[in-house]
């Protein structure tokens, strides 16, 4: 069976589907995009994913085409129609299409596209394994909050870390870990104390760490939302990552450097199944 898109409206087979060459999500990056995990047929923590989404497009003056609650239909006709258990829905939408101008016309009807990913994320072998990480300048614009089509940046440093044989980039600012590539950051102190960054224009407001933030409050970890240096997170007792289509993920090494003793640590083993059980228990 071909895989099935969502275009403007229509179900088509993915080597049929098309937008405009006028499209201002290909020309100047004017458009948001968002990412939900899908777990035995059903999507993960969508409701978080969506409001981030009308938060997004709200931040750049950019109008649904549609409602949400139509949204998460075509999502759940896409996942059907793919036969998709594991994987991703991807969702982008743009200001629309019109000749090339930097002022977007008046009147343009946004462009909304969605479709489906196969991918391995509950069994992972990095999950078991652990993750090396590898720490980039972090040269993105200033409003990270949002969650735009504008990649490039962490398209460069995603492409450093697999160069230097990682699997994520660590951004630095100010001698900070802001976050990663496509993840947020996540350290546990000597004390254990877990630390992440607090919500600010400075990072993406991730949907799986306010989730995974829950969960370890509720088993009695002190979080501390604030910055962390590269030295704090060099001497950490842990640490790891998360991310929509990656969940938990430990860190094991950062620059080369292990971290504690450079195997996946118990707290951030234990977030990880915490996390499938609320994903299992909470999806749609």
């Amino acid at each position: 069976m071909p895989r099935i898109a969502y275009v403007n409206g229509a179900y088509l087979p993915l080597d049929e589907a098309r937008i405009s060459v006028l499209d201002r999500g290909f020309l100047f990056a004017d458009g948001i995009y968002e990412v939900t995990a899908v777990l035995d047929g059903r999507l993960v923590d969508n409701a978080s994913h969506l409001a981030r989404l009308e938060r997004s497009c709200a931040e750049i003056g950019l109008t649904l085409p549609v409602r949400i609650e139509e949204i998460t239909a075509i999502q759940h006709e896409l996942i059907a129609r793919n036969g998709l258990t594991e994987g991703a829905v991807y969702l982008q939408v743009t200001r629309g299409a019109a000749d090339r101008d930097f002022v977007a016309a008046e009147g343009m009807t946004p462009t909304l596209v969605l479709f489906t990913q196969t991918k391995r994320i509950t069994d992972s072998p990095a999950a078991a394994k652990g993750v090396a990480v590898c720490t980039l300048p972090d040269i993105r614009w200033a409003r990270r909050d949002i969650k735009s089509v504008a990649l490039l940046a962490q398209v460069l440093a995603k492409q450093e870390a697999h160069a230097r044989g990682c699997f994520e980039a660590w951004m630095l600012e100010d001698g900070l870990v802001t976050e990663g590539s496509s993840s947020t950051a996540w350290i546990l102190t000597a004390d254990n104390r877990l630390v992440t960054r607090p919500r600010s224009h400075k990072t993406l407001p991730g949907c799986t760490a306010l989730a995974i933030a829950a969960l370890a409050a509720e088993t009695g970890i002190v979080i501390e939302e604030r910055p962390f240096s590269l030295d704090e997170a060099l001497a950490a007792r842990e640490a790891f990552m998360s991310s929509a289509s990656t969940l938990v993920l430990p860190i094991v090494r950062i620059d080369g450097a292990p971290i504690g003793d450079g195997t996946p640590g118990p707290v951030a083993t234990r977030l990880r199944q915490l996390y499938l059980e609320f994903a299992r228990r909470t999806a749609t």
